[in-house]
């Protein structure tokens, strides 16, 4: 440690893989994860707090920070074990935390000196002060059905100035369903809810933020629609913020739910992030996504636009069911369902989920390298179809999606249906932060599959999809 300087400093860096752009790619995602802020938030008052979100910025491994915290999900797990050891050759402490190294902890601990397993609210204050006091011990392990009450709210000053939307919190933790490919069925935990007041403090600790930053938030739920009649409590809440704009993520079976889909307009929700996943029953039924029914998309998708939220779908490709005619039908359903705007990823076995160990248990996994397990990679072989034809439909579908005629077609149809009620000025407010919204998603998109995947060789497609939207 410095000695000038009053108190040690801590550098959280949320990792994101390979960056290879200047200015960097997902520099346009307009929401911080919320890992790195929701950590720097529970630190003690006993050190210095910076955070890093390497999504946006590169890695200063000349910092004059003395602790080193990385935080990463499964798929960045290589690019980690790299990153801890340049720090620790360099004398610096390092220590992990998130979701792969609570799943697998004993193939992570040898990289750090010391790993948070599990949910770190109890054990994190520990940690930072058993760093600065010299007494690390290697693993602190969380009870896995810990309160979620009093957590501090995220520091949202921490967040790069690049991030239009720095206020993300969330509401919840688990979800309720058992689809075969989600991590959260790994070991699955109970859902559950933080206090109602807690989350409005999040949404209010904004008074550092200038005034466009403080009128947009984001719910980082895995599935907010969890418990209903909490949602819908907590809903009534925000809609006194009198928010410009704010998103959330819900399985889609909420939106059957006519009260639900209203209270989100009170709230001035004006994007949804939902698991479509798929158009075939088959497919959804093979990875358990029972939830869903894919006759009710069109109209469920519907309600939300008429309200003027946006719906941000999930389309995987590469499930076990699907086939050549289901690929070929696909840009036709979709365009009859109309989604504003997809995410497009290839099925990823997540190691340890339900789905992994299927594929695993049919000798059908291909490729074992952790960094390929992001959505973009072809990692096991299909039952049906070849590496080419997956490839292709993916190209295909986001060609036919993401054509400038159907973009504004899209954005067409979504303003005829808006319903009537608000006043004019409300009415041009909505129009214009959803249509905003709507452009951001669809550009961004469009680059990603259009001018980054086909461009890149025309045989696979290069690194990121899934991870853009921020968890």
């Amino acid at each position: 440690m410095k000695p000038f300087r009053r108190k040690p400093k801590l550098l959280i860096i949320v990792l994101f893989q390979n960056l290879i752009d200047e200015p960097p790619y997902y520099a346009r995602n307009p929401a911080p994860p919320l890992p790195g802020l929701l950590l720097a938030g529970m630190t003690p008052d006993i050190v210095e707090v910076e955070v890093l979100h390497e999504m946006v910025r590169p890695i200063d491994y000349g910092t004059d920070a003395d602790f080193i915290a990385l935080s990463f999900m499964d798929y960045c797990a290589p690019h980690a074990f790299e990153v801890a050891a340049r720090f620790r050759s360099r004398g610096r402490l390092v220590v992990a935390g998130g979701k792969y190294p609570s799943t697998f902890p004993d193939q992570v601990q040898r990289h750090f000196d010391s790993i948070c397993v599990g949910e770190a609210q109890a054990i994190w204050p520990r940690m930072v002060e058993d760093m600065v006091n010299g007494r690390l011990k290697p693993r602190y392990v969380a009870d896995p059905d810990a309160a979620l009450d009093d957590i501090p709210p995220p520091r949202y000053d921490l967040a790069e100035k690049v991030f239009s939307t720095p206020v993300v919190t969330e509401a919840t933790r688990g979800c309720p369903h058992a689809c075969t490919y989600c991590e959260l069925n790994i070991a699955p935990v109970r859902y559950r809810m933080r206090p109602i007041e807690d989350v409005m403090r999040d949404l209010r600790n904004t008074e550092n933020l200038p005034l466009r930053k403080r009128k947009f938030a984001m719910l980082l739920d895995n599935n907010l629609g969890g418990d209903m009649e909490y949602a819908k409590r907590l809903l009534r809440e925000i809609a006194g913020l009198k928010l410009w704009g704010l998103g959330i993520q819900c399985s889609i079976e909420c939106l059957r739910d006519g009260e639900f889909v209203d209270l989100l307009q009170k709230a001035r929700c004006r994007m949804a992030f939902l698991g479509m996943e798929s158009l075939s029953e088959r497919s959804l039924v093979s990875v358990r996504k029972r939830q869903n029914r894919v006759e009710e998309y069109r109209e469920l998708f519907a309600r939300l636009h008429s309200v003027g939220i946006l719906t941000f779908t999930g389309v995987m490709f590469a499930l076990d069911e699907d086939d050549a005619a289901y690929y070929r039908s696909l840009p036709a359903r979709l365009d009859e369902v109309n989604p504003a705007v997809i995410l497009s990823s290839i099925a990823i076995p997540i190691h340890g989920t339900p789905l992994y160990r299927h594929i695993l248990a049919e000798g059908r996994i291909i490729d074992h390298d952790l960094s390929h397990y992001e959505g973009d990679h072809l990692v096991f072989r299909h039952p049906k179809l070849s590496r080419q034809e997956i490839l292709a439909a993916y190209r295909d579908v986001n060609r036919r999606f993401y054509s400038w005629g159907v973009i504004f077609r899209r954005w067409y149809r979504i303003l005829r249906i808006q319903r009537r009620g608000d006043s004019l000025l409300d009415a041009v407010a909505r129009v214009a932060v959803m249509s905003g919204i709507y452009f951001k998603l669809s550009l961004f998109q469009r680059q990603h599959a259009l001018e980054r995947v086909l461009t890149a060789g025309n045989t696979a497609p290069v690194k990121h999809a899934r991870a853009a939207v921020a968890s």
